[in-house]
């Protein structure tokens, strides 16, 4: 199951360059997650300063 972003995300693009399938991109209000190309590795979650990435 990929993970999502919640809306505890502050926008600040962590994720965005840790992830290794460049799943992550720069939504309307927050990052978002594409599932399709989410590999569930958690490198994300684990780089996220605010833990607003979660298993979805």
């Amino acid at each position: 199951m990929a993970y999502v972003i919640t809306d505890e995300c502050v926008s600040c693009g962590t994720c965005e360059g840790e992830c290794p399938t460049e799943a992550i991109s720069q939504g309307d209000d927050k990052y978002v997650i594409d599932a399709d190309v989410c590999v569930d590795c958690g490198t994300c979650a684990e780089a996220c300063p605010t833990d607003a990435i979660v298993e979805g």
